[in-house]
């Protein structure tokens, strides 16, 4: 039970270009189509919040990647497009309150996606376990997976596994 990141970074630390950009992460060769254990790690989620920006992007592939429920961090955002009414909800608040609300919805293990989002989540100390795949690749500039947080966390790593010879993926857990 908490709140778990799954994603991806440069080896600078970038999950996007500046631009928002994630086409670095499809460039890479995967002669094997594997997807590296992810439906294994969604099969343990019971819902997933991410930021509007990444929303946005994602609602911008050809399909919905996701079977479990989306809830969108947005003050902005006030409208789900009807293609995706069953499937995402629109939260606001501060990063304990959603977790609360959607406690309250009956939902234990929370994937937490988006920089801006995952960085406000760490701040409040309520990332359990995070999941990167280091690409080996420099962006040089880009969208940070954590910034400037302004507090330090302490993490262990579980363990890390080369996936090819593009990518390295390592297991953290909050000590």
């Amino acid at each position: 039970m908490g709140q778990y990141v799954y994603i991806a970074c440069s080896l600078d630390g970038f999950i996007a270009k500046p631009d928002g950009d994630i086409d670095w992460l499809t460039s890479i060769p995967n002669p094997t189509n594997d997807e590296y254990g992810y439906s294994q790690f969604i099969r343990i989620i019971d819902g997933i919040v991410m930021g509007r920006k990444t929303f946005e992007k994602v609602e911008s592939f050809p399909e919905w990647p996701y079977s479990k429920p989306v809830f969108v961090l947005s003050n902005s955002m006030n409208v789900v497009p009807d293609r995706l009414k069953d499937k995402v909800w629109i939260l606001s608040g501060k990063p304990k309150d959603i977790i609360d609300q959607l406690n309250a919805r009956g939902m234990r293990n929370i994937y937490v996606d988006g920089g801006k989002t995952i960085q406000a989540f760490l701040k409040e100390g309520l990332i359990d376990e995070m999941i990167i795949t280091t690409i080996a690749k420099i962006l040089g500039d880009g969208v940070p997976l954590f910034g400037s947080i302004g507090v330090e966390i302490g993490f262990r790593v579980e363990k890390s596994e080369v996936l090819n010879e593009h990518m390295v993926k390592t297991y953290y857990k909050r000590k």
